[in-house]
């Protein structure tokens, strides 16, 4: 091999490491654009980090479409929808929900002390200003069919139920802050569609009034600027290196979890809940 192959091998060599090591920069002269191909970790600067952040989540949209219908299809919400679902049932969601949310806020809280900043982004914060928001709408909702917080404190969860927070909260203490954004912005979507079909359906077939259940009106309605902040911090993670192939990890497996939880939904409750429908006492 000759002294010029032998460079040009080096160089090609250093160029492939590069562009896949976490950060890593193309060498730019005759060297392949970091930002020219989806599978090429970080990006060249905000710009090139938002255009890319933008492909990548509507790639993993396409992705995952199938999964979620799946979620949409599940066997619990249909049935909540025709009224062949116990109270109890849909008490259990609740209940599950009562253990999420609490493990939710937690790892909210730990993102947002890992990645927001009082100057900057308060993304992570408001994820889990948003959880403790909750919390109050589903004790309420639990009061509507004659359960304190006792009975959801005791209540047995199902494994399958809480994979979803158990990855949420792997999300906290391992991942980068662009593949936790992409996680939260590609799930949340589908999650807030079933549970605002689970509210409609409560309401035009068992009788609900829109105030006992406005715990899953919350997380039916959209966030405004949702999406915009989600891809500013999943920009931002590209301009500290993270790499789509984690980008796209995260999404998958925390959709995979979602319709897990929707589908042990179907399932008997953990344990038995007291459920008393008219509750005696309604809270307004």
């Amino acid at each position: 091999m000759t002294s010029s192959t032998l460079w040009k091998a080096l160089w090609i060599s250093a160029v492939v490491a590069t562009a896949h090591l976490p950060g890593g920069n193309a060498i730019a002269s005759g060297g392949p654009s970091q930002d020219a191909s989806l599978d090429a970790c970080g990006a060249r600067n905000l710009p090139a980090a938002r255009a890319k952040a933008r492909r990548l989540v509507r790639q993993i949209r396409d992705d995952l479409a199938a999964v979620e219908d799946q979620i949409r299809r599940a066997r619990f919400v249909r049935a909540v929808e025709a009224g062949t679902a116990s109270i109890e049932q849909v008490a259990a969601v609740a209940a599950e929900e009562y253990s999420i949310i609490r493990s939710d806020l937690n790892s909210f809280t730990q993102m947002a002390s890992r990645w927001d900043s009082a100057q900057g982004s308060h993304f992570f914060g408001d994820l889990a200003s948003g959880e403790a928001l909750s919390l109050p709408l589903v004790l309420a909702f639990a009061a509507n069919v004659g359960l304190d917080e006792h009975d959801l404190a005791v209540y047995e969860p199902r494994p399958l139920a809480q994979t979803y927070p158990s990855r949420v909260a792997w999300i906290a203490s391992n991942a980068d802050r662009a593949s936790a954004a992409a996680s939260f912005l590609v799930n949340f979507a589908v999650f807030g569609e079933n549970m605002g079909r689970i509210r409609d359906a409560l309401i035009s077939v068992y009788g609900f009034t829109p105030a006992q259940i406005e715990f899953f009106s919350f997380f039916a309605e959209p966030v405004p600027g949702f999406e915009d902040d989600a891809l500013e911090v999943i920009a931002a993670g590209l301009l500290e290196g993270a790499c789509p192939v984690d980008i796209r990890r995260s999404p998958r497996l925390l959709q995979a979890y979602e319709l897990e939880f929707w589908q042990s939904a179907s399932d008997p409750p953990g344990s038995h809940l007291p459920v008393v429908f008219p509750a005696r006492t309604v809270t307004r």
